[in-house]
């Protein structure tokens, strides 16, 4: 019984990782290309992980590797990527005599088998984009293959296009090593005190930069040990309203009446609310104090009353004794 042997390939450069049992082939290393079976028939893959657990990638099946590619393959795959060119190019010009001018065709992808042809495409430009009308045309003047059709973001159109990122970067992030995109939101922009200015948190791609995610955690735990921004807080020169928050240096500064603004860390902030609690426990602690007197003093009062009214007692009741004595 052969060893498991599973490894992770991709499909392009920075992509998603798929895992294959490649038992069967032991022999295979890092960089080295194989056939695989997919769901869009057999494709060129790329290993880029090996000897990998199958406990770790869950109950799901994993299909075998097909088999190392060979010199062959390579140069067939070389000529694919020359006909996906051409079917671009098709498709851009089937969309321009349409009417399409918004109609963004990013690339196109054959099958190993040449027996599918993928094409993505970005329509979010042209709402009235009819893409079974399309479909129909493209599949005129391409023949004797399935063309699918798949609409994808503006992020991944940005990321296959490539370029020079909007920071400034000569490659933006998605091109270069980001291989899914995940949900990015204003709040992210806030927390680390970043200008809410569009020009500064909207990627290429016209979406909220990728980068905001980065540190975002970071800056998000850090901030649970501050106070936040509006929040009246004591410090060493008094309580004041907190108008900005400083999570990487552990700070804040504060709008303190007749002062100004000033600069606190963390530490200050809390031994200046020691020092306030401190105060108010002791004002605290002397007026128990004093009740405490008070209660002691109107205790002793009430038993220095009842034992004169003791006395009082006693004493008319040796008088009423001695006046009957008398009588008889």
């Amino acid at each position: 019984m052969s060893k498991s042997n599973v490894v992770g390939v991709r499909f392009e450069e920075v992509g998603k990782v798929y895992y294959f049992d490649a038992s069967q082939y032991p022999e295979l290393g890092i960089d080295d290309t194989v056939i695989v079976d997919t769901r869009r028939g057999k494709q060129l893959a790329k290993i880029v992980k090996t000897n990998i657990k199958s406990a770790k990638l869950g109950q799901g099946e994993i299909k075998p590797v097909e088999r190392p590619a060979s010199p062959r393959d390579l140069l067939l795959r070389q000529m694919l990527a020359d006909k996906e060119q051409e079917a671009v190019q098709i498709a851009r010009e089937t969309a321009k005599a349409a009417g399409y001018q918004g109609i963004k065709i990013v690339s196109a992808e054959y099958s190993f088998d040449e027996s599918r042809l993928l094409i993505m495409l970005n329509i979010e430009a042209d709402p009235k984009f009819n893409i079974k009308h399309f479909h129909h045309e493209l599949s005129r003047k391409i023949k004797n293959v399935r063309i699918e059709l798949r609409k994808i973001g503006p992020r991944d159109v940005a990321k296959a296009f490539g370029g020079m990122g909007a920071c400034g970067l000569e490659t933006r992030c998605c091109s270069k090593y980001m291989t899914e995109f995940t949900s990015i939101s204003i709040r992210m922009a806030k927390t680390q005190n970043i200008s809410l200015t569009p020009s500064e948190i909207t990627g290429m791609c016209g979406r909220l930069r990728c980068c905001l995610l980065f540190e975002y955690e970071y800056y998000a735990k850090a901030r649970k040990n501050l106070p936040k921004r509006k929040k009246m807080v004591q410090t060493p020169a008094g309580e004041g309203k907190v108008i900005q928050v400083l999570p990487l240096s552990q700070s804040i500064i504060v709008n303190i009446p007749e002062i100004g603004p000033r600069k606190f860390s963390k530490d200050e902030l809390e031994k200046a609310e020691m020092d306030a609690r401190g105060l108010v426990d002791e004002e605290k602690a002397n007026e128990k104090a004093e009740l405490e007197s008070k209660r002691e003093s109107s205790k002793a009062s009430k038993v220095e009353q009842t034992q004169k009214n003791n006395r009082d007692q006693n004493k008319k009741h040796s008088q009423r004794s001695r006046r009957s004595r008398r009588r008889k």
